[in-house]
C-alpha cells in the first residue's frame, strides 16, 4: 500500500475533510435493509471525526434521470448511518452551492456532515471541471474511500484528486491491498473460481486471470458452454453455443500460460430450475437431452476443494450453481465453506467479490470466514479484468 497515500500520519484537526463514500445501499419501505457498505466506510468517518477532522460526505444514491429527486435523497440513510457510527450527522441539501457552503461553514472540530446525492447534478458523471471545482471548494483535503466506484472517472471520484491531495480512506486502502495480495503479488498457487450464468459478461476475466493463476475453476452456466466446447452435449442446460470458439480460445491460452482449467466431472440435472425438482447427478459427458444442468455433482465438489486445499491464494467470483434456488445451492455453500475454514486455519489467503457473490458466500454463511470480501461490484469485476480503475490511480503517491 506504500504506492498509495493513505490516512496514515495525517494531520486533519480542524481540517475539512471532503470523505467520497459509497452509500448505495439497499432500501425497503423507506429503510435501510443492507447496511454493509455503511459498516465498510464507518471506521474512516470515525477515525477522521475522532481526530478533530469537520468531515464531510459525499456520495450518490441511485440513478437520478433528471435532476433531483426526494426518493433517492441521501437524507433517508442517516438514521442507519447514525447508527452505526454512534454519532449525530448534519445534513446539506445540496452538494455544491450556498446550501453546502451553509452547512460545512457551521462545522465544528469532530462534526460530521453528509451532503445531498452527487448524481442530483449531471456535471458530476460528466466528471465536469466547474462541479469538481465546486465541490473542490468545501475542503481542505480529499479522502476517496468508495471503491466501488473506482471504475468511474467521475467528479467526486477522480476529478477532486487533480485538485486537492487525495488519500485512500481505510475501506478502499482495504480493498487495494487485498486486491494486490490477491493478483499482483500473491503467494502461490494461486486459484480462482469464476462462477454464473454466462461467459459472455466474464470473457475479458477469464483472459486476464488464465495469464495469472495456476487453476481456473469454471462452474455456474458458463461451464456448459466450456463443455460444448470440448464436444460434449448438454441437454437443455443453458449455453452460449456461438461462444464455443471463445471458449477454446480461453482454454488455448490457459495451456500456453501453464494454468489448469477445472471443469466439472459431474453436474446436478433436472427436468427445470425450481424447488423441490427431481435431481440426478450424472457425468458431465452423459447429460440426457431433455435435462438441464443446474450445479456441479459431489465429484466435482471434491476436485474443487482438492484445488483450494493445495492453494496459498484464492480469488472468488461468481456462484457453482442455481444457489438461489434449492438443492442447486449444495456445491456454492460446501467449497464456500470449505475455503471459510482453510482461510481460519490459516495458509490461504482469500479474497472474494463481483455481483451475486456476496449474496452467494452469505447464503453459505462463509463471507466471515474468507480474508476479505469486497462491497465493489463493476470496480471487482474490472480489477479482475486488469484494467487500471481511475478512481484508484489517482491516489498514487
Amino acid at each position: 500500500m506504500s504506492a498509495f497515500r493513505t490516512l496514515d500520519g495525517l494531520d486533519v484537526k480542524g481540517k475539512r475533510v471532503l470523505v467520497r463514500v459509497d452509500l448505495n445501499v439497499p432500501m425497503a419501505d423507506g429503510k435501510v435493509s443492507d447496511d454493509t457498505r455503511i459498516r465498510a466506510v464507518a471506521p474512516t468517518i470515525t477515525e477522521l471525526s475522532g481526530k478533530g477532522a469537520r468531515v464531510i460526505l459525499m456520495a450518490h444514491f441511485g440513478r437520478p434521470k433528471d435532476g433531483p429527486d426526494p426518493k433517492l435523497s441521501l437524507r433517508q440513510i442517516i438514521p442507519a448511518l447514525e447508527g452505526i457510527i454512534g454519532r449525530k450527522v448534519a445534513f446539506a441539501e445540496d452538494c455544491i452551492g450556498p446550501k453546502a457552503e451553509e452547512a460545512v461553514a457551521a462545522l465544528k472540530d469532530g462534526d460530521i456532515l453528509l451532503l445531498e446525492n452527487t448524481r442530483f447534478h449531471k456535471a458530476e458523471e460528466k466528471n465536469d471541471p466547474d462541479f469538481a471545482r465546486a465541490l473542490a471548494k468545501l475542503g481542505d483535503i480529499y479522502v476517496n474511500d468508495a471503491f466501488a466506484t473506482a471504475h468511474r472517472a467521475h467528479a467526486s471520484t477522480e476529478g477532486l484528486a487533480h485538485l486537492m491531495t487525495a488519500y485512500a480512506g481505510r475501506c478502499m486502502q482495504g480493498e487495494i491491498e487485498a486486491l494486490e495480495s490477491a493478483l499482483a503479488h500473491p503467494k502461490r498457487p494461486v486459484v480462482a473460481v469464476v462462477g454464473g450464468a454466462k461467459v459472455s459478461s466474464k470473457i475479458t476475466i477469464l483472459e486476464h486471470l488464465v495469464t495469472k493463476v495456476d487453476a481456473l475453476v469454471i462452474g455456474g452456466g458458463m461451464a456448459n458452454t466450456f463443455l460444448l466446447a470440448k464436444g460434449m452435449k448438454i441437454g437443455k442446460s443453458l449455453a452460449e453455443p456461438d461462444l464455443v470458439e471463445t471458449a477454446q480460445k480461453i482454454v488455448a491460452a490457459a495451456d500456453k500460460a501453464g494454468c489448469t482449467i477445472v471443469l466439472p466431472y459431474d453436474v446436478v440435472i433436472a427436468d427445470s430450475l425450481k424447488e423441490g425438482a427431481v435431481t440426478s447427478t450424472v457425468p458431465a459427458d452423459a447429460v440426457p437431452a431433455d435435462k438441464m444442468i443446474l450445479d456441479v455433482g459431489p465429484r466435482s465438489i471434491a476436485a474443487i476443494e482438492n484445488w483450494i486445499d493445495k492453494a496459498a491464494t484464492l480469488v472468488w467470483n461468481g456462484p457453482l450453481g442455481a444457489f438461489e434456488i434449492k438443492p442447486f445451492d449444495r456445491a456454492t455453500v460446501e467449497v464456500a465453506r470449505h475455503a471459510a475454514e482453510r482461510t481460519r486455519k490459516g495458509g490461504l489467503l482469500s479474497v472474494a467479490g463481483g455481483g451475486e457473490t456476496v449474496a452467494a458466500l452469505n447464503h453459505a454463511g462463509a463471507a466471515d470466514g474468507f480474508s476479505f470480501v469486497s462491497t465493489a461490484g463493476g470496480a471487482f469485476l474490472e480489477w479482475l479484468e486488469g484494467k487500471a480503475l481511475p478512481g484508484v490511480e489517482v491516489l498514487r503517491a
